[in-house]
């Protein structure tokens, strides 16, 4: 049955684009029950973040991929017509190269970073609890869990401290030099968060505040810190002072609208603010560019800051492709021989219920008193003639229709040697 993947990334949609294609984590459950409950859909694990929504699927059929689409188009309510300007297809090996190469981190906004193998790791949990996840997709995620631990451990691929938190913070460095003196807020708590809040302390930020909706949470991330933790109705009256801003929510809506941070800019008495908003869906308008003295940058925009701290983990990837290249075949020879263990699997059944009623007859037979001898002859002569009926059939059919190459593969198979008559 083919693998398909099916979505955008921050390669192939900008983020007006993938904002619109992104699911909530509170509705992932019903999605992927929805999706396997479609016609043909057997299989089905979708991977939504700031940097790409992916739909990866087992399917039976090649019309199903226009049915992964229309329910796609149908739940997101966007037109298939223009989503497909942005859209990317793979199936079968590009598909398994396609998520191995997700999860090394190879396919991501800044190479090798690794946030994304726990966001895929998510996304296989969230399949399994929907129940939408199935023998395929099942080895295809821990074969992806595999290569990344492996491409982690066998190069240097994550050596070096580049990943969008730590792009975000050189841009505050460039802006404002020493962070001594600077106050930061960061909205949100979760690992971009963390991370963010990780390289502003290294880099001697002088205060930092986070605000989170669940104040407990933004409290774990703050303490180790020395961080301040508030909730996000507190930042309004806090914001003014604030030279920093960071934010990496999963808000349906934004959070920071542009007239709050005008008033916060008048009361800074227009000292600059930079802000940072690395949430999909954004947590800040974008019509707060508009206003002076405000520096605001989303994911896109950092991609310049990014390329300057790739070079090292160039070779590094190029080695990662080698052994992405290699678990590519070792799966695919997997998935391939699943088609093989199905037909086994009934081959031995229809064998088993042939073997089972001519040992019912057979019992029979002594049960009315024939004689043992000729009761074991019975059961091996038509036990004998069921087990080959089939391939006696499939050999007749090929040379009748002349079919040498039929006629080898099934000698071959049966291990019967008739290879010279077969080809003289």
């Amino acid at each position: 049955m083919p693998i398909v993947a099916l979505g955008v990334n921050h390669v192939s949609a900008p983020i007006e684009v993938r904002e619109r294609l992104a699911f909530a984590a509170d509705e992932m459950a019903d999605r992927l029950r929805d999706l396997v409950a479609q016609p043909d859909v057997d299989e089905a694990a979708i991977i939504s973040t700031c940097n790409r929504t992916e739909i990866y699927a087992v399917i039976a059929n090649e019309a199903a991929k226009r049915t992964l689409l229309h329910w796609l188009c149908r739940t997101r309510k966007v037109g298939a017509d223009w989503l497909a300007a942005y859209l990317y297809e793979y199936t079968d090996a590009d598909a398994v190269r396609h998520l191995l190469r997700v999860c090394a981190g190879l396919d991501s906004l800044v190479l090798g970073e690794p946030q994304i193998l726990g966001q895929a790791k998510t996304a296989y949990q969230d399949a399994c609890e929907a129940g939408s996840i199935g023998r395929t997709l099942d080895r295809l995620f821990q074969n992806a869990f595999s290569v990344a631990k492996q491409v982690r451990t066998e190069t240097e691929i994550g050596a070096n401290p580049v990943s969008v938190a730590f792009a975000a913070v050189s841009l505050a460095k460039q802006i404002f030099g020493d962070l001594s003196a600077n106050t930061a807020l960061l909205i949100g708590a979760g690992d971009t968060i963390e991370l963010c809040a990780r390289h502003l302390k290294e880099q001697g930020l002088h205060r930092m505040v986070i605000a989170n909706r669940t104040v407990e949470r933004a409290q774990t991330v703050a303490e180790p810190l020395g961080a301040e933790a508030i909730a996000l109705g507190a930042i309004p009256e806090r914001l003014a002072a604030c030279d920093v801003v960071i934010s990496s929510t999963a808000a349906p809506l934004p959070i920071l609208g542009k007239g709050s941070v005008e008033r916060a800019l008048k009361s800074r008495r227009h000292r600059p603010m930079f802000m940072v908003d690395l949430a999909v869906p954004r947590d800040i308008e974008p019509e707060v560019e508009q206003l002076k003295d405000v520096y605001l940058y989303t994911v896109d925009d950092l991609r310049d800051v990014i390329d300057e701290n790739l070079r090292s983990r160039q070779e590094a990837a190029r080695e990662a492709e080698d052994i992405v290249a290699y678990r590519i075949e070792r799966f695919m020879a997997w998935h391939r021989a699943q088609d093989g263990l199905d037909i086994l699997r009934h081959y031995r059944e229809q064998a088993e219920l042939d073997r089972d009623e001519v040992l019912a007859k057979a019992l029979r037979r002594l049960a009315r008193g024939e004689a043992p001898a000729e009761t074991l002859a019975y059961l091996a002569h038509t036990l004998t003639n069921r087990l080959i009926h089939s391939p006696t059939a499939a050999i007749r059919a090929a040379a009748e229709a002349g079919d040498r190459e039929r006629l080898s593969a099934l000698s071959r198979a049966l291990h019967v040697s008739n290879e010279d008559k077969l080809n003289p």
